[in-house]
């Protein structure tokens, strides 16, 4: 639904897929977007992270998989989104991922879009990947923020959801959420003020310790941080 949620995941799967090309591509990017959606195309298979910027107006032979780990906020997005698969004649899966309180988005896109769907069972015996999530962030400040970046446009992206019906901010599991984006912490939000998650364990690492890998960036955190001393 976000650059932010973008860029993170990228960076994730990058690291967690090996042997498969991974490539991220959203709206902040401007220039490179072309370059990045023309390389994509050309691959013999690969993994694009996107935001709607991807949803329509583009063709990329032989999708095999849509998956929307964000329900998108106007019904017409989703069936544009699952239109770039299975073009042309050829055979594709579109997959949209839900929280069990989000059911009655199904019936909404039935009736809406006149798009039925079926149930996908979760898959059994499923890799924990989140601790190896963790250790990348406190290894790098970079993960670290991007990371907490992503948790804070998701919930916003979310508040300002077209089926504030359905998708209602309030119901959020807070807790489970921050622990599936792999936070160390819960992050300062106007969104959280006053709520207490009992359900979510910070880590004891004073996060303000955490460097960035890249040199020059760190030396200028360090620079910024005795200036504020």
């Amino acid at each position: 639904s976000t650059c932010a949620c973008v860029e993170y995941y990228g960076k994730a799967l990058e690291s967690l897929i090996k042997q498969v090309k991974i490539m991220s591509i959203h709206g902040k990017m401007k220039h490179k977007r072309n370059k990045i959606f023309t390389e994509f195309r050309k691959l013999p298979g690969g993994i694009l992270v996107c935001t709607d910027v991807m949803a329509r107006g583009i063709d990329i032979p032989e999708v095999h998989w849509v998956l929307q780990y964000d329900p998108p906020s106007s019904a017409s997005a989703f069936v544009h989104r699952c239109g770039r698969t299975a073009r042309i004649g050829n055979v594709g899966s579109a997959l949209v991922f839900l929280l069990p309180m989000e059911e009655s988005y199904i019936n909404f896109l039935s009736i809406n879009q006149k798009c039925p769907m079926q149930e996908m069972k979760p898959q059994a015996n499923v890799l924990d990947l989140l601790p190896k999530l963790q250790s990348m962030a406190l290894a790098d400040r970079a993960v670290f923020e991007k990371g907490m970046k992503a948790f804070v446009s998701y919930v916003q992206a979310y508040a300002k959801h077209e089926c504030n019906l359905i998708f209602r901010i309030k119901d959020l599991d807070f807790a489970n959420l921050a622990k599936g984006f792999a936070l160390l912490k819960m992050p300062k939000m106007p969104e959280l003020r006053g709520k207490y998650f009992p359900d979510f364990t910070p880590v004891t690492v004073n996060t303000d310790s955490i460097s960035f890998k890249d040199k020059n960036r760190e030396k200028q955190r360090q620079k910024q941080l005795e200036q504020q001393r």
